[in-house]
Protein backbone atom coordinates (compact mmCIF):
# COMPACT_ATOMS: atom_id res chain seq x y z
CA UNK A 1 0.00 0.00 0.00
CA UNK A 2 1.69 3.17 -0.90
CA UNK A 3 1.68 6.40 1.22
CA UNK A 4 -0.35 9.48 0.95
CA UNK A 5 1.36 12.55 0.09
CA UNK A 6 0.95 16.25 -0.73
CA UNK A 7 2.70 17.71 -3.29
CA UNK A 8 3.46 21.62 -3.83
CA UNK A 9 3.59 22.49 -7.33
CA UNK A 10 5.23 26.13 -8.22
CA UNK A 11 4.82 27.96 -11.25
CA UNK A 12 7.57 31.09 -11.00
CA UNK A 13 7.28 34.48 -12.21
CA UNK A 14 8.18 37.55 -11.01
CA UNK A 15 4.97 39.25 -11.95
CA UNK A 16 2.81 35.90 -10.57
CA UNK A 17 3.98 32.64 -9.25
CA UNK A 18 1.52 29.92 -9.29
CA UNK A 19 1.23 27.28 -6.54
CA UNK A 20 -0.74 24.21 -6.52
CA UNK A 21 -1.38 21.69 -3.89
CA UNK A 22 -2.04 17.99 -4.66
CA UNK A 23 -2.54 15.48 -2.51
CA UNK A 24 -1.93 11.83 -3.99
CA UNK A 25 -3.41 8.38 -2.84
CA UNK A 26 -2.30 5.80 -4.64
CA UNK A 27 -3.12 6.42 -8.56
CA UNK A 28 -6.19 9.50 -6.51
CA UNK A 29 -5.14 13.15 -7.22
CA UNK A 30 -6.71 15.95 -5.54
CA UNK A 31 -6.38 19.44 -5.52
CA UNK A 32 -5.90 20.86 -2.03
CA UNK A 33 -5.14 24.53 -2.34
CA UNK A 34 -4.16 26.63 -5.57
CA UNK A 35 -3.37 30.30 -6.17
CA UNK A 36 -1.27 32.61 -7.24
CA UNK A 37 0.99 35.23 -5.54
CA UNK A 38 1.41 38.59 -7.84
CA UNK A 39 3.65 40.97 -6.09
CA UNK A 40 2.83 44.78 -6.97
CA UNK A 41 4.37 45.21 -10.90
CA UNK A 42 6.24 48.34 -9.75
CA UNK A 43 7.43 47.12 -6.49
CA UNK A 44 11.79 47.08 -6.75
CA UNK A 45 12.15 42.99 -8.10
CA UNK A 46 13.93 42.48 -4.34
CA UNK A 47 10.76 43.46 -2.63
CA UNK A 48 8.42 41.13 -5.20
CA UNK A 49 11.32 37.92 -4.46
CA UNK A 50 10.75 38.67 -0.99
CA UNK A 51 7.04 38.35 -1.13
CA UNK A 52 7.17 35.41 -2.77
CA UNK A 53 9.08 34.00 -0.38
CA UNK A 54 6.91 34.67 2.27
CA UNK A 55 3.75 33.78 0.46
CA UNK A 56 5.51 30.08 -0.18
CA UNK A 57 7.22 29.73 3.50
CA UNK A 58 3.43 30.62 4.28
CA UNK A 59 1.77 27.86 2.09
CA UNK A 60 4.52 25.24 3.10
CA UNK A 61 4.07 25.79 6.68
CA UNK A 62 0.28 26.02 6.77
CA UNK A 63 -0.02 22.87 3.90
CA UNK A 64 3.17 21.29 5.04
CA UNK A 65 3.98 19.32 2.37
CA UNK A 66 6.51 16.49 1.16
CA UNK A 67 7.67 17.23 -1.82
CA UNK A 68 7.83 20.27 -3.64
CA UNK A 69 8.07 20.29 -7.41
CA UNK A 70 9.15 23.53 -9.32
CA UNK A 71 8.75 24.45 -12.74
CA UNK A 72 12.01 25.31 -14.51
CA UNK A 73 12.40 27.50 -17.56
CA UNK A 74 12.95 27.37 -21.48
CA UNK A 75 15.92 29.53 -22.28
CA UNK A 76 14.37 31.96 -24.55
CA UNK A 77 14.80 35.66 -24.01
CA UNK A 78 17.66 35.96 -21.51
CA UNK A 79 15.88 38.59 -19.55
CA UNK A 80 12.84 36.74 -18.98
CA UNK A 81 14.60 33.69 -18.32
CA UNK A 82 16.45 35.73 -15.45
CA UNK A 83 13.37 36.77 -14.06
CA UNK A 84 11.56 33.28 -13.85
CA UNK A 85 15.54 31.81 -12.24
CA UNK A 86 14.92 34.16 -9.69
CA UNK A 87 11.70 33.05 -9.32
CA UNK A 88 12.63 29.48 -9.31
CA UNK A 89 15.34 30.10 -7.14
CA UNK A 90 13.00 31.55 -3.97
CA UNK A 91 10.68 28.76 -4.63
CA UNK A 92 13.57 25.99 -3.97
CA UNK A 93 14.90 28.44 -0.99
CA UNK A 94 11.59 28.18 0.36
CA UNK A 95 11.59 24.27 -0.15
CA UNK A 96 15.07 24.23 1.20
CA UNK A 97 14.73 26.22 3.96
CA UNK A 98 11.40 23.88 5.22
CA UNK A 99 13.73 20.55 4.69
CA UNK A 100 11.91 19.56 1.74
CA UNK A 101 13.05 17.70 -1.28
CA UNK A 102 12.27 19.75 -4.77
CA UNK A 103 12.78 18.88 -8.23
CA UNK A 104 13.04 21.01 -11.34
CA UNK A 105 10.86 20.30 -14.28
CA UNK A 106 11.32 21.47 -18.02
CA UNK A 107 7.60 22.86 -19.42
CA UNK A 108 8.27 19.91 -22.08
CA UNK A 109 8.11 17.41 -19.34
CA UNK A 110 5.18 18.95 -17.35
CA UNK A 111 3.40 18.72 -20.88
CA UNK A 112 4.66 15.36 -21.56
CA UNK A 113 2.93 13.51 -18.60
CA UNK A 114 0.13 15.72 -18.21
CA UNK A 115 -1.43 15.71 -21.48
CA UNK A 116 1.07 12.85 -23.12
CA UNK A 117 2.13 15.55 -25.44
CA UNK A 118 5.14 17.76 -24.74
CA UNK A 119 4.03 20.50 -26.83
CA UNK A 120 0.37 21.17 -25.13
CA UNK A 121 -0.88 24.31 -24.65
CA UNK A 122 -2.04 26.18 -21.93
CA UNK A 123 -5.93 25.10 -22.72
CA UNK A 124 -5.00 21.51 -22.95
CA UNK A 125 -3.09 21.42 -20.11
CA UNK A 126 -6.29 22.84 -17.67
CA UNK A 127 -8.02 20.47 -19.27
CA UNK A 128 -6.32 17.40 -18.38
CA UNK A 129 -5.76 19.32 -14.91
CA UNK A 130 -9.58 19.43 -14.60
CA UNK A 131 -9.46 15.99 -15.77
CA UNK A 132 -7.08 14.21 -13.41
CA UNK A 133 -7.91 16.16 -10.12
CA UNK A 134 -11.66 15.52 -11.08
CA UNK A 135 -12.53 19.20 -10.63
CA UNK A 136 -15.73 21.26 -12.10
CA UNK A 137 -13.74 22.85 -14.25
CA UNK A 138 -10.20 24.17 -15.04
CA UNK A 139 -8.56 25.57 -12.41
CA UNK A 140 -7.93 29.71 -12.81
CA UNK A 141 -5.54 31.59 -13.60
CA UNK A 142 -3.53 29.84 -15.54
CA UNK A 143 -0.52 30.16 -13.35
CA UNK A 144 -2.17 28.17 -10.56
CA UNK A 145 -3.24 25.78 -13.59
CA UNK A 146 0.48 25.44 -14.12
CA UNK A 147 1.39 25.20 -11.04
CA UNK A 148 -1.33 22.17 -10.43
CA UNK A 149 0.30 20.82 -13.39
CA UNK A 150 4.20 20.71 -12.10
CA UNK A 151 2.45 18.84 -9.16
CA UNK A 152 1.02 16.73 -11.08
CA UNK A 153 3.62 15.77 -13.03
CA UNK A 154 5.80 15.16 -10.19
CA UNK A 155 3.29 12.89 -8.76
CA UNK A 156 2.83 10.57 -12.29
CA UNK A 157 6.53 10.53 -12.68
CA UNK A 158 7.06 9.66 -9.08
CA UNK A 159 4.52 6.56 -9.67
CA UNK A 160 6.18 5.52 -12.95
CA UNK A 161 9.07 5.48 -11.17
CA UNK A 162 8.08 3.98 -8.35
CA UNK A 163 6.53 1.29 -11.14
CA UNK A 164 9.31 0.87 -12.49
CA UNK A 165 11.37 -0.06 -9.22
CA UNK A 166 9.05 -2.63 -8.28
CA UNK A 167 9.46 -4.12 -11.66
CA UNK A 168 13.20 -4.46 -11.91
CA UNK A 169 12.62 -6.01 -7.88
CA UNK A 170 10.22 -8.53 -9.49
CA UNK A 171 12.40 -9.36 -12.16
CA UNK A 172 15.56 -9.89 -9.43
CA UNK A 173 13.29 -12.27 -7.49
CA UNK A 174 12.98 -14.32 -10.32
Amino acid sequence: MSAVITILGVDPALTCTGYGLVRVDGNRYEAIDFGTVAPPAQAPIAERLLRIHEALSDVIRDARPDEVAVEDFIVGHVRAAVAVGEARAVALLAAAQAGLPAVLYKPSEVKQFVTSYGRGGKGQVALMVQALLNLEEPPEPADAADALAVALCHALKRSAIGYQQSVVSSARRL
